[in-house]
């Protein structure tokens, strides 16, 4: 027992001078290749064997002639392990270097490439990494792109919107000035209109920049989804009764929500005002309210004759109003086309305002068809009781 512990005392010895060595060279290349910090820990391992062995052959008084034995085993075993050891740096290296040339292509147009070179665990895990992020990246600039065409949509039509009734207001202000209008009190009645919607396109402007700086500020309550469906329809009777349009609430339940009824009111009266301006006369737009799971939805049915498919994903964009009228086609045809009219100043922002403050109650606002029109929902979280 105690000659094993003297064996152990020389070979702990003889591979710790190795192991200091060895530390001093891994710190010495922390910043270098990994290939070569790996090689290095390999050296480290052979020399600490081999001086642990050399140590203790000579405290043991072993023979020349087996002595030289031992090395040359030793030797044997180093060249073997510092040969595995290089291969499996170059390794390393092949797949970094792959890994490096497929990560210049995140955020391309074409997307992450990955490596075709095998990689380890670890690097393939790096990989996978990199692809997401890559198709984050290409969901942002998608968005963005999809955000700046908006807005210059909203541009254009914000400019030809404002051009419209100040040209208007310009030529009945002349003739007022004039003295060539007719009837001055028609000439100042249209002004007044006018006036109203440059406000309302002004206020849905404001409206708007609110929501998306996240500025808007909201008064919550609790509050009945059958009160605000109530108040709703009965902003909108006057416009209803002025188109034949008939007004129904249909299957409304008294389910509770914690909302800022001022802004939803404005919510449904929007997508109120959008189903009345495009249903037919003598048509029917519907309101109702269900609870589904910890949601109460409300939903505006109108008979628009429905929204085009490809166009469904873009009727929340801000400026977006569609490429044609929605007005009805002729009867033979049994189609109608779309252009949502919402909001104050029609600039086609009423929409975007809707989904706006719905998300910001942390709803969810969609569309889709129905028979005959399109039905608008919105999701509120219901109430806790």
């Amino acid at each position: 027992m105690k000659d094993l512990l003297l064996i152990a005392l020389f070979a702990a010895l003889g591979a710790g001078g190795a192991g200091l060595l060895g530390w001093s060279a891994i710190r010495l290349l922390r910043r270098r290749s990994m290939a070569l910090s790996l090689f290095c820990v390999a050296v480290v391992t052979v020399l600490a064997v081999i001086s642990g062995t050399f140590a203790v052959a000579q405290a043991m008084f072993l023979s020349a002639h087996d002595l030289g034995v031992v090395i040359t085993v030793l030797a044997m075993a180093a060249v073997v392990s510092l040969g595995t050891a290089a291969l499996l740096g170059r390794q390393v290296v092949a797949g970094s270097r792959a890994l490096t040339v497929a990560a210049r292509t995140v955020g391309s147009d074409t997307g992450f490439t990955a490596p075709l070179h095998p990689l380890g665990r670890e690097l393939a895990q790096l990989s996978e990494e990199l692809s997401i992020t890559s198709a984050r990246l290409a969901e942002s600039r998608a968005r963005e792109q999809s955000l700046e065409q908006s807005r210059r949509e909203l541009v254009a039509w914000i400019s030809h919107d404002l051009r419209t009734p100040l040209a208007g207001l310009r030529a009945m202000a002349e003739a007022l000035e004039d003295g060539v209008a007719e009837e001055p009190d028609r000439y100042l009645q249209r002004i007044r209109t006018e006036v109203e919607r440059l406000t309302g396109m002004v206020d849905d402007l404001f409206e708007l920049s609110r929501i998306q700086a996240g500025t808007l500020s909201l008064s919550l309550s609790r509050v009945s989804v059958y009160d605000l469906v109530d108040d709703a329809l009965a902003g909108a009777h006057a416009l209803a009764r002025q188109r034949g349009v008939r007004l129904e609430g249909r299957q409304v339940e008294p389910e509770p929500v914690e909302v800022d009824s001022r802004e939803i009111t404005r919510v449904l009266g929007n997508l109120l005002v959008n189903a009345i301006r495009s249903t037919p006369q003598d048509g029917v737009v519907a309101v109702s309210a269900r609870r589904e799971a910890d949601e109460v939805v409300l939903s505006v049915t109108d008979g628009c004759g429905g929204i085009p498919v490809q166009d469904l994903n873009r009727v929340f964009e801000t400026g977006w109003r569609g490429t044609t009228a929605r007005t009805p086609r002729p009867a033979d045809s049994g189609e109608r086309s779309y252009r949502p009219e919402v909001g104050s100043s029609g600039a086609g922002l009423g929409l975007a305002i809707v989904r706006g403050i719905v998300e910001a109650h942390a709803g969810r606002a969609r569309v889709h068809n129905v028979a005959g029109g399109c039905c608008f929902e919105i999701a509120l979280p219901s109430a806790r009781s």
